[in-house]
């Protein structure tokens, strides 16, 4: 079950009938539908460029130490095999480096949501389902950040909707696909 996707999920649940050849499962919603894996989100060139910038560390790019130290703050276990297979795909001219170009080529197509919800996991630090104040910060300190706790918990009180004090999935889904404002 765990590497179904919940739009697969939901299909195939769809699909099951009981006894008497009736559906089980219920229809797809259009909520449903939009937080799929299959539909990409698309950040504005700008956003894109600011990630790019904040993970080279050189002007020609960013290069498999600059991935492999990213994924290592993020806590990923097999890092520097994860880097050496995203050099692999996005350095398209085998420079060692993949600049601003080969960059937004690789995500020409967006953003798939699957990878905003894994996003969503590597803040939620201890797996209830919700990102409280101290699990931002204590992820923005791992990425080099420099935020107070009273920082954060305005940051959370700005996207959590529910005014629970934390950031669940909905939240995190909405704000990381809102147009952002411009400055």
């Amino acid at each position: 079950m765990s590497h179904l996707g919940i739009l697969s999920f939901k299909y195939n649940l769809a699909k099951l009938r009981d006894k008497a050849g009736r559906p089980m499962g219920r229809p797809l919603s259009a909520r449903d539908r939009q937080f799929s894996d299959l539909s990409p989100y698309r950040p504005d060139d700008e956003e894109m460029k600011k990630v790019f910038y904040k993970i080279a560390s050189q002007p020609r790019g960013i290069n498999r130490e600059d991935l492999q130290v990213l994924l290592e703050k993020l806590g990923k276990a097999d890092a520097a095999s994860e880097a050496r297979r995203m050099m692999c795909v996005a350095d398209q001219n085998k420079d060692g480096y993949v600049d601003l170009e080969e960059f937004m080529e690789v995500h020409k197509n967006g953003v798939p949501l699957g990878d905003i919800r894994r996003a969503f996991f590597v803040f939620d630090r201890n797996a209830d389902g919700r990102i409280s104040a101290g699990e931002v910060m204590a992820v923005l300190q791992k990425l080099g950040e420099r935020c107070s706790l009273d920082e954060c918990r305005k940051m959370v009180r700005e996207i959590d909707r529910n005014g629970d004090g934390f950031v669940d999935m909905d939240d995190f889904m909405a704000m990381m696909t809102r147009p952002r404002r411009k400055p």
